[in-house]
């Protein structure tokens, strides 16, 4: 069965005062001017992976202004496993509530139910910035095959600010130091395990696919020294770097310190020196090998959210990005400002216009 949001519905979520929509598989193209209200929609379907959506807004940032009321979002989601009913709430700028066939539930608990993978103009400056969002998009990866990768990464992010604390003040006792250390390397070795095997899977998917768009090669390294083998070495190299990251402040070596580094496969040259296009057609061919691996390990390919892809794309590569998506029958919300961009698609699409009137967005069929 594929992967797919039957319903949703939002209330008085960002400039959303009440929409909803019933779906079927097929991809939706939502076209609509700008500041309409588009990707607010790609946002709230992004809730349904876990972490804080694709934009990183805390649950305050949401709510629709001015009433600042709280809101919600509903789904009815259907995957592998059968049918079920998704709500996320949140009131008064409370942390989210998530429940799933009403029943509380954990973020976390949302990567054994959908996988969603998204693509959006912020991404497009990935290999030119910092490591930070390289390392965050290649744990989205991570996520996407290893549901449990997501308590791995709170478990080492909670234990390594516990121990940058114990830095900062100075403590030299180490038995403060061994049982985060050692909930640190364990959480560690698999965050670099997990990052390893996936980026396996999504080589393996972009040997002799049949694409329009340019292979990545991607390698994880490291900004500092390598990251030790092993669950014993990790936390041995912690323990003994406890003088050096004492005067630093915080912690020095473990996976928190990796590099994800792209090369456009065909040329041999690096993806920060690559052009404008090579490095969004590097991304989309990327986005694609995820979800084709997807497919083939769990049997349903994910739900692909893609923000203002067409607008940069000529009209053959449009075209061969929709007949690839198509190919996958992958649900793929796409947005774009006016309905030429989705031409292509005829029929095989859901189309949806969004426009603002007064503050608030509208949603219909187009």
């Amino acid at each position: 069965m594929p992967l797919h949001l039957t319903q949703l519905t939002l209330s008085h979520f960002r400039s959303h005062k009440r929409a909803a929509l019933d779906l079927d598989a097929r991809p939706v193209a939502i076209h609509g001017p700008n500041g309409a209200g588009k990707t607010n929609l790609l946002e709230a379907v992004s809730l349904f992976s876990p972490g804080r959506g694709m934009r990183r807004a805390s649950a305050q940032d949401i709510a629709r202004r001015p009433e600042a009321l709280g809101w919600k979002v509903t789904g009815a989601l259907s995957a592998p496993d059968g049918e079920h009913d998704v709500t996320f709430l949140s009131e008064g700028g409370a942390p989210r509530v998530v429940r799933v066939d009403d029943k509380l539930a954990p973020q976390t608990a949302l990567g054994r139910l959908a996988r969603v993978l998204w693509l959006v103009p912020a991404m497009d400056r990935l290999w030119i910035e910092g490591a930070e969002g390289r390392r965050r998009f290649l744990d989205r990866v991570a996520l996407s095959f290893f549901p449990g990768h997501a308590d791995a990464a709170l478990t080492y992010e909670k234990a390594m600010r516990d121990r940058n604390r114990l830095l900062k003040d100075q403590v030299r006792d180490p038995a403060w130091y061994r049982a985060l250390e050692a909930q640190m390397a364990r959480a560690g070795t698999g965050i670099d395990a997990n990052r390893r095997a996936a980026l396996d899977r999504i080589d393996v998917a972009q040997q002799g696919a049949q694409t329009a768009f340019p292979v990545a090669a991607l390698e994880l390294i490291s900004t500092e020294a390598p990251l030790p083998e092993g669950e014993d070495a990790l936390a041995a190299a912690l323990a003994d770097g406890r003088g050096r990251d004492m005067a630093a402040g915080r912690t020095l070596i473990g996976p928190h310190r990796a590099d994800l580094r792209g090369t456009f496969a065909a040329k041999g040259v690096d993806a920060a020196d690559s052009s404008t296009g090579e490095q969004k057609a590097l991304l989309i061919s990327l986005i694609l090998a995820n979800a084709r691996a997807l497919r083939d390990e769990i049997g349903a390919a994910p739900i692909l959210l893609l923000d203002e892809v067409a607008a940069h794309l000529d009209a053959n590569r449009r075209a061969a990005l929709y007949d690839e998506i198509a190919a996958l029958g992958a649900q793929a919300w796409m947005t774009g400002t006016g309905p030429e961009l989705f031409a292509e698609w005829g029929d095989r699409a859901r189309h949806v216009e969004v426009t603002e009137a007064d503050g608030i967005s509208e949603v219909r069929d187009a």
